[in-house]
């Protein structure tokens, strides 16, 4: 079977492409076959934007789409980046929104500065149905930048269980423990299972 992503981001293309490679599918992206097409996120979770963008590819090529939303959820500012994690702020570069985030955050004690990171898996089927995965990763938010590795929020972003930022993280320990590994691991297993239910 080949699938679509609801994306041009190599990295994430790699990474299910790994997972849909177990069962002997293909991942192309959106581009690859020629649609290019910005989907305007309107939902206000990120079930929502996953399902709107993952319909709006599915729309235009009849064939299974995969498309994923994620961001960091901060306890002390009500959730907020949450579903605007890319764009807070208005800032144009992820060191513009992370010094965005230490500013919103002065002032908070330690202990309150609790957040996760979030990520959702949408698999729609043109047939009708789909698989949802989603998976949480906890952490505090630190009062300076941490690490060179990952993007985004990384750098502030401090898993207690290793001791280290995800930008301080190998790249094999970050997936172990990410929000977006485990919720692709998660879409893996709801996969095996939907292949099983429709071959009989």
């Amino acid at each position: 079977m080949k699938f679509v992503l609801a994306s041009q981001n190599a990295h994430k293309l790699a990474e299910i492409s790994v997972v849909l490679a177990d069962f002997g599918d293909e991942v192309v992206s959106a581009h690859d076959i020629g649609i290019d097409l910005d989907v305007e996120e309107t939902g206000t979770t990120f079930e929502e934007n996953s399902r709107i963008k993952a319909q709006a590819i599915l729309d235009l090529c009849g064939m299974p789409t995969i498309a994923d939303d994620s961001g960091l959820m901060v306890d002390a500012l009500d959730g907020a980046p949450g579903v605007y994690s890319h764009r807070f702020g208005s800032k144009d570069s992820d060191y513009e929104r992370c010094l965005y985030l230490l500013e919103r955050m002065q002032g908070i004690p330690a202990e309150n500065r609790t957040a996760r990171f979030v990520s959702v898996v949408t698999c729609l089927f043109p047939t009708g149905g789909g698989i949802v995965a989603r998976w949480t990763c906890e952490g505090v938010i630190l009062t300076e930048l941490r690490g060179k590795n990952g993007f985004g929020y990384d750098p502030l972003f401090f898993v207690p269980e290793f001791g280290k930022t995800f930008a301080e993280l190998s790249a094999a320990e970050k997936n172990a423990i990410s929000h977006r590994g485990n919720a692709l691991r998660s879409f893996r297993e709801q996969y095996r299972e939907w292949i099983g239910h429709a071959d009989k």
